[in-house]
């Protein structure tokens, strides 16, 4: 509980609790006033006593006295008031100005350092300082984020300090944005004050997606997603629950999903997981490796050469596919590498296919590829002894053994079978969230109440 707030409520139930005492005082007194007024007509100075406004022979009135104990009570209570960050000012200069020493400031920070990010402390933001009677320190409050309050307390007998974090109840709302990209992805949420979900989307589509050269003015998206509130006052994002990009006629989605075991994992709209290390798939059905990769004598030139790549022996017009989603960026004749094609994917990678017969007819230059998908077939054109795959592998321009990059990427387990019929139901809530914006206004769920924690 935010102390010196506790403290003021605490005086003003005191408040309330006295007035109830003087108010059954009162009450008492006007039974006997008014029996003695009977008994005693000239009793005149209680009558006007039982109004307020009786004067005695000192001058001393009943509102004089009533202003008199307020200002008394004012010099024994401790205050309490506002302060504002000024520019320069560091947490360090502000309880060094409150009255904390070098040695009390350092360990105070200690103990903040889990909790309290100086970024925070920042200009223009407040804090409120209570002090005793005599003006010395007791207590300092700075809620460094909506949700978060730090209080750093002393104690008036033994002076040891309590400090401890107090985290606020907020509650998650379901939220939703979506529509045609004019600039950036980045740009549209900014400008829907929802920037925080770039970095969820970008985690979440690292292997499928480059956001910074892949979307473009025009590319349409959708995100279903959590809101922290307090009160009206909006805390910030929570997790995405479903998102949808399209590049093109391709589209690529993303759905958290909880299942019976209660394991919480993104799923794509096949139910295959998202949340794994870079998954590439085999380029070809294929016998044999015929020549592997680092330094050979080329079965042609006869000579020592460096082999970036692996040969794959396979049946002339074997199907070759995309290793992984991306884009091509060659299509054509290269020399000896014969009808090759090259092709961008995400975290640096990009792979290339060499001596193929031909290309299939969807594999044109500078379209978008998905994972397993038939690019061209496996020939013997260019500089070639028989048909075979050259397959190669490189990662941010540097040549790597496609085997061990194709071994060292497993993809992670789907959905369970068993939980295939919940998760299309799931999904099925959510595109429907999407596509309509039926969306809820507020309380998908609340957090628990997080009691304040002390900072040892």
């Amino acid at each position: 509980m935010n102390k010196p707030f506790s403290v003021l409520k605490e005086r003003l139930s005191g408040i309330t609790s006295s007035r109830k005492k003087i108010g059954f005082i009162s009450a008492s007194l006007g039974f006997l006033l008014t029996f003695g007024f009977l008994l005693s007509p000239a009793s005149q100075p209680f009558h006007h006593a039982l109004f307020g406004n009786y004067e005695d022979e000192l001058g001393v009135t009943a509102e004089s006295s009533a202003s008199d104990a307020a200002e008394e009570s004012r010099k024994y209570s401790n205050t309490l008031t506002e302060e504002t960050v000024k520019k320069g000012q560091s947490l360090y200069s502000v309880l060094s100005s409150l009255g904390l020493g070098p040695g009390e400031i350092h360990n105070v920070t200690e103990k903040l350092k889990e909790s309290f990010s100086a970024r925070n402390f920042r200009p223009g933001k407040t804090y409120i300082v209570e002090k005793d009677p005599a003006g010395r320190f007791l207590c300092f409050t700075y809620k460094q984020t909506p949700s978060s309050i730090i209080h750093v307390q002393k104690d008036a007998e033994s002076g040891d300090y309590s400090i401890w974090e107090e985290k606020l109840e907020y509650e998650v709302r379901t939220g939703a944005l979506g529509g045609t990209i004019s600039s950036t992805l980045s740009a549209e949420l900014q400008q829907n004050e929802r920037y925080a979900l770039i970095g969820q989307l970008q985690k979440l589509f690292v292997n499928r997606i480059n956001f910074r050269r892949d979307i473009q003015p025009g590319t349409s998206y959708n995100v279903l997603f959590e809101e922290k509130w307090l009160g009206n006052e909006f805390v910030g994002t929570g997790n995405i629950l479903a998102a949808e990009i399209s590049l093109g006629k391709i589209p690529y989605s993303a759905y958290r999903f909880t299942d019976s075991k209660g394991r919480t994992d993104y799923y794509d709209s096949k139910g295959n997981a998202l949340n794994k290390r870079f998954c590439f798939v085999q380029p070809c059905n294929y016998s044999r490796v015929s020549s592997g990769y680092g330094y050979r004598v080329h079965p042609i030139l006869r000579k020592r050469h460096f082999h970036g790549g692996v040969d794959l022996v396979a049946r002339s017009g074997t199907p070759v596919r995309a290793v992984a989603d991306g884009k091509i960026v060659f299509r054509g004749r290269k020399g000896a590498a014969g009808n090759m094609i090259t092709i961008n994917h995400a975290n640096g990678y990009k792979s290339k296919y060499l001596h193929l017969s031909r290309f299939s007819s969807g594999s044109g230059y500078g379209q978008r590829v998905k994972q397993g998908e038939i690019i061209g077939y496996v020939g013997s054109t260019g500089r070639s002894t028989g048909p075979h795959l050259d397959f190669r592998m490189y990662r941010y321009g540097k040549p790597e053994n496609p085997l061990a990059v194709l071994r060292s990427a497993m993809p992670t387990q789907g959905v369970p079978k068993a939980e295939m019929s919940n998760f299309l139901a799931q999904i099925s809530v959510f595109r429907s969230q999407l596509e309509t914006g039926n969306v809820l206004v507020a309380g998908i769920a609340k957090n628990a109440a997080e009691p304040s924690s002390a900072i040892n």
